[in-house]
């Protein structure tokens, strides 16, 4: 490593094995939990219920080995959701806005470095690291919460602690967040503002992305004939919509009409000529299309930030 290379890993190498530190902690202290777990589970035989509605529902042994484990794995997945804040907060916002407050910039560029290769090396080596931690955290989530996944008073796909803690988003996330912090220290040119525009944009951002995750997609209708048993939700999301199906084909909302069970749901459905029962849900399986949306939109922005902050720099305005 020599050059701008090396200037940058000097600049950053405390931030950088601050982040090595943390990380390798955490990966400990998945491991060992998980552990604990896995041994809970094959200590009690306990079989696991996917789905809220499984079919051992009431077994204890089965709810015991998710509620212990939900506290920590929930706090886990709260640190690998934290990972694009504190990266954009306190590298990416410092990355540039520092050396702009300090005037320390100017040390480099008397070097014969140009604005952009000054800032590509120092980016480079920040999202090299960001990239790899952030991907190491994602994946320990998700080996951890596989035991359990999407299981009776447990986490489920489409939660928050696991939607925004695993997969590719996450690590699109983290970029994303150093991307922000680089761009707003650069426009801003001190470092406590940059930080506040950086979790304003980011949480906005984040927020919108959560919010639709599923409005890409079109649920999943499932219809039971007449009042026979439906078929159990399990590990899907439920979209909310219940009803009917008229013997026509069409569709009634079940707070129209029939909203009972029993004997008087039969004679209400006969009296609307009601043949079916339907609800509609959007499947586990919409988890990783929407991640590689999500991941998408993600890098696009970062791919625009940097291009900002390429072009502000080109344009030597220090």
């Amino acid at each position: 490593m020599s050059g701008t290379l090396w200037y940058a890993w000097r600049r950053q190498r405390a931030t950088l094995l601050a982040g090595l530190l943390f990380v390798v902690a955490c990966v400990v202290w998945g491991a060992v939990m998980k552990s604990h777990l896995t041994a809970y589970i094959d200590g009690h035989h306990a079989p696991l219920c996917k789905g809220w509605n499984g079919t051992c529902a009431n077994n204890p042994w089965s709810l015991g080995a998710v509620f212990d484990s939900n506290t920590p794995l929930k706090f886990m997945a709260g640190v690998s959701m934290a990972v694009p804040a504190l990266v954009g907060v306190f590298w990416g916002a410092p990355l540039i806005g520092h050396e702009l407050e300090s005037g320390t910039f100017r040390f480099a560029l008397a070097q014969g470095m140009t604005p952009v290769r000054w800032f590509a090396s120092r980016f480079a080596v920040a999202a090299a690291f960001t990239a790899l931690g952030s991907a190491v955290l994602a994946a320990l989530v998700a080996w951890w919460w596989s035991p359990v996944s999407n299981m009776l008073g447990g986490l489920y796909w489409h939660d928050g602690y696991i939607y925004n803690a695993t997969g590719p988003a996450a690590v699109a996330c983290a970029l994303f967040g150093l991307a922000v912090g680089t761009a707003a220290g650069l426009l801003l040119r001190r470092v406590l503002p940059a930080m506040a525009v950086t979790l304003v944009v980011l949480g906005a951002v984040r927020f919108a992305l959560f919010a639709v995750r599923l409005a890409w997609f079109t649920p999943v209708t499932r219809i039971s004939p007449g009042t026979v048993p439906k078929q159990l939700i399990g590990s899907a999301r439920s979209a909310g919509q219940f009803g009917y199906v008229a013997r026509d084909g069409s569709y009634h909302d079940i707070g129209t009409a029939c909203a009972t069970s029993g004997a008087a749901l039969k004679r209400c459905m006969a009296s609307h000529d009601f043949v079916s029962r339907y609800y509609r849900v959007f499947p586990s399986h919409d988890f990783w299309p929407s991640q590689w949306i999500a991941t998408a939109v993600l890098l696009v922005l970062t791919a625009a930030l940097v291009a900002l902050v390429v072009v502000r720099l080109g344009r030597r305005r220090l």
